[in-house]
């Protein structure tokens, strides 16, 4: 029903049009069935006009069969489009804290695994659809036959329902429990593809992960979908055996001892034998919408985890002209009291970041310093908008910064994060003369002769670590936002460059009137600094002025 809930709120006109497409394609087949059992049992039509009727049905068949399949195929193209889209603007909106708590392996199981098995139970449903229609028209024929054998075909099918529910229940449970282990599986693989180095580098570890992670985990993957697998195969044999026996108490019994004539018998026997086959679809196709469901199930939480206002947020992640802007002109930048905390899996355990109390103003090159887990990389996320503070303020050239203008705020930073993306191309900046600004770029960060630049893209990107970061400073220089902040962006620098970056880079990005806030541990390059800023285990111990501040007119 969820399925269907989803298509109807996609396209409810096409819903319409296949459902009574299909119904007439159901009349049309109870229209055969008439005319071959009147065919058998002999009747006052001429035989040139039943061949004509038969050929009548069956061309209307094929046509009826045929636009119910087209309108619920591309309805099923339409609503896979759709929540393909809607998941990635949802992830998108959704604060970076809980994208972090969701993971990773759990959204590239939704992207790609739910989305597909939706996308194949909408497709079977042009065939259930068709299936269900000719059931329907048939019951209502045998119950024009008969209403009192009707009645007792109404209990075979009800007996029939409740035993195959029963083992639905059962399948989707272990569909579900495979869904949960399909997740893990994603997570193993994920830990091949990065962690590859160690893993050939030590070979317990590499045995230990083969024997106890992976293969545990796919093991239990089949377990689990073999048992469902069965139980749907139960559920569409012994469906199947109850046709046959109402037939077999229908010929043996019912008609001898109650007297039912001949022709009644021949057109439920007739009828019967031809439900068959759309029930058989019927029973293929359930596992497949079961595994829809639960794939839904898995999109719906995700949605509730990701807590975005669809209605409201969506229709602002692009809007039709660009409103966010940066502001060339500014004065200072205040954090007021923020805090953060991280809750650690037990419940007293937490690390709270702040209250900060710093101010940042325009031309100005601060170094942020502290050990490992200081949260210097926590206090970029709350600088940047990705993480709402918990309490306290952050004011931007006047402007209390809350969820109306976070989106305005966050356009104000270029960054390149320790653990940055680099994009195959140039995303969001204007095209002309794009390639020779990246190409003067490209002579300063040293990387001519590695990539080239051509329409905004790059030739490559596999390079090493060190050179894909100056590829990401080349972008943060050809988006030109007042603010830069830099996490670490030196640590997989060679002495030279490392040298370049800190004596040339940032002093000429300083003398365009560029904030720089730099995380460094490079205490060689301090003097560079105007001010330091020392974090430890989430308090600032100092912020010190190593330069006086130049006031700006």
């Amino acid at each position: 029903m969820k399925l269907v809930r989803l298509l109807v709120k996609t396209s409810w006109i096409r819903v319409v049009f296949a459902t009574l497409a299909g119904l007439l394609n159901g009349v049309t087949n109870v229209g055969l069935i008439i005319i071959i059992n009147s065919m058998l049992r002999g009747t006052q039509l001429s035989k040139s006009n039943l061949i004509w009727y038969f050929v009548s049905f069956c061309c209307l068949q094929v046509i009826c069969s045929t636009i119910t399949q087209a309108l619920i195929a591309r309805l099923a193209q339409r609503v896979t489009f759709n929540l393909q889209q809607q998941l990635v603007y949802c992830i998108i909106a959704c604060p970076l804290k809980q994208i972090e708590n969701i993971g990773i392996p759990p959204l590239l199981a939704t992207l790609t695994e739910d989305i597909q098995s939706i996308s194949a139970a909408s497709l079977a449903l042009s065939n259930l659809s068709t299936s269900v229609a000719i059931l329907v028209t048939c019951f209502f024929y045998l119950a024009w036959l008969s209403l009192t054998l009707s009645y007792l075909m109404f209990v075979f099918v009800l007996l029939g329902i409740f035993y195959q529910q029963f083992l639905l229940t059962k399948g989707r449970y272990f569909l579900k429990r495979a869904r949960e282990h399909q997740d893990k599986l994603l997570y193993h693989f994920r830990s091949v593809t990065e962690g590859i180095k160690e893993l050939k580098l030590y070979s317990l570890r590499q045995e230990d992960f083969l024997n106890n992670d992976l293969q545990i985990t796919t093991k239990n993957l089949s377990i689990y979908r073999a048992m469902a697998s069965d139980i749907f195969s139960i559920a569409s044999g012994s469906g199947l055996l109850l046709f046959f026996i109402f037939i077999g108490l229908l010929f043996f019994v019912l008609g001898p001892f109650f007297n039912i004539p001949s022709v009644i018998i021949s057109g439920y026997i007739i009828t019967i034998v031809f439900m068959i086959s759309p029930f058989r679809i019927l029973l293929v196709n359930l596992p497949i919408l079961s595994q829809a469901n639960i794939a839904l199930e898995k999109i719906e939480s995700l949605g509730l985890l990701l807590a975005v206002d669809q209605t409201k947020k969506l229709v602002n992640i692009f809007p039709n002209k660009p409103s966010f802007t940066f502001q060339k002109e500014w004065k200072s930048m205040q954090i007021q009291e923020v805090t953060h905390t991280y809750r650690g899996e037990q419940e007293d355990s937490k690390f709270i970041l702040g209250p900060l109390n710093l101010n940042f103003y325009p031309g100005e090159l601060v170094f942020v310093v502290g050990g490992n887990g200081s949260g210097k990389s926590t206090l970029v996320k709350l600088l940047t908008g990705l993480y709402i503070p918990e309490s306290g303020i952050i004011r931007f050239n006047g402007q209390d910064i809350n969820d109306v203008n976070r989106k305005w705020y966050c356009q104000q930073f270029s960054v390149v994060f320790s653990d940055f993306y680099l994009f195959e191309r140039f995303l969001g900046l204007d095209n002309s003369n794009l390639d020779n600004k990246a190409q003067k770029y490209l002579f300063q960060l040293q990387l001519e002769h590695k990539v080239r630049i051509k329409d905004g893209v790059f030739s490559t990107t596999a390079l090493s670590q060190g050179q894909r970061k100056r590829l990401a400073l080349l972008t943060a220089y050809l988006e030109d936002r007042p603010i830069y902040i830099f996490d670490e962006w030196a640590s997989d620098q060679d002495p030279v460059f490392k040298n370049i970056f800190y004596t040339q880079l940032l002093p000429n990005l300083k003398n365009q009137g560029k904030t720089l806030i730099v995380i460094s541990h490079d205490d060689q390059y301090f003097n560079c600094a105007d001010r330091i800023i020392k974090l430890d285990y989430g308090k600032v111990i100092f912020d010190r002025r190593i330069k006086a501040r130049k006031k700006v007119l």
